[in-house]
């Protein structure tokens, strides 16, 4: 839930915008954490010098303290409210802002270090309110929903790519310790050929040719040139490993399958 709010002085007269007229009257600043937002808004009274006060408050990170800070920025009057795109934290306050009506400004941490003039007695939230409320600030692009959605699934999907490639090389590893030399035989131990081959030797198959008669029909090698490559010392704690590495790329594939699936049914690509 919220913390206590204060009301702060806007910017002295000094600053070097201080003169200017607001763009965005009821614009909002949020500076995000990752267990604490701290927001600003205007306040309803004026400086000596004719600049507004401005209004901080704190809130918490779950999904309650995200719509009791959208439910202040509402009675406040607030129309627009920037943020800097701090990890990926501003994700959730970002999409709930933007389906409440608000309009979200992304803005990039160079873009505010590109505006001198920040005193160190105001809050980032305050620096961010005052720009966006004089129009200073140039919003990051943000991509539509479907976009981004389609972007998430793609960027877990290289992750699950590269958390596949490790157990490639462990396997191989397994295999030269044991002076088995598939990887010389085949161009690709993760061919149709080469897991047929290593789900065997995980099943306990040891004699060469026996192996070499997974080869597909479509495999470049003979049977005669990968069964020369299949005889090995067979160590236990060799065979283990292998057999565990198999099953996680195994894993992994089955994942990388499952995310394309949910590709296509949702974006038919």
């Amino acid at each position: 839930m919220s913390k206590r709010s204060k009301r702060t002085p806007g910017l002295e007269t000094a600053h070097p915008f201080a003169g200017l007229h607001p763009v965005n009257p009821h614009a909002a600043g949020v500076d995000i954490g990752a267990t604490e937002i701290v927001a600003c808004v205007p306040g309803d009274a004026a400086t000596p010098q004719g600049l507004g006060t401005q209004l901080v408050r704190a809130f918490g990170t779950y999904t309650i303290d995200l719509h009791a800070l959208g439910q202040w920025f509402r009675a406040q009057g607030i129309t627009t409210v920037a943020m800097e795109s701090t990890g990926v934290y501003w994700i959730p306050l970002f999409e709930m802002l933007e389906a409440q009506g608000l309009t979200c400004l992304l803005i990039s941490a160079r873009a505010l270090r590109r505006v001198p003039g920040k005193k160190s007695d105001i809050t980032d939230a305050q620096w961010i309110q005052t720009l966006h409320q004089y129009g200073l600030l140039a919003g990051s692009f943000r991509p539509d929903g479907e976009l981004v959605a389609l972007r998430t699934l793609l960027r877990h999907r290289a992750q699950l790519l590269e958390h596949r490639a490790p157990h490639i090389l462990h396997m191989q590893k397994a295999l030269l310790q044991m002076n088995v030399q598939l990887s010389q035989a085949l161009s690709d131990v993760t061919g149709v050929t080469g897991l047929a081959i290593l789900r065997a030797i995980v099943a306990g198959e040891r004699e060469p040719q026996t192996l070499a008669a997974y080869r597909d029909p479509g495999c470049k090698k003979s049977a005669e040139e990968i069964g020369h490559a299949l005889t090995g010392t067979w160590r236990a704690e060799h065979l283990f490993v292998l057999q565990q590495s198999l099953e996680l790329y195994a894993f992994y594939t089955q994942q990388l399958a499952a995310c394309d699936a949910e590709i296509e049914r949702t974006y038919g690509v």
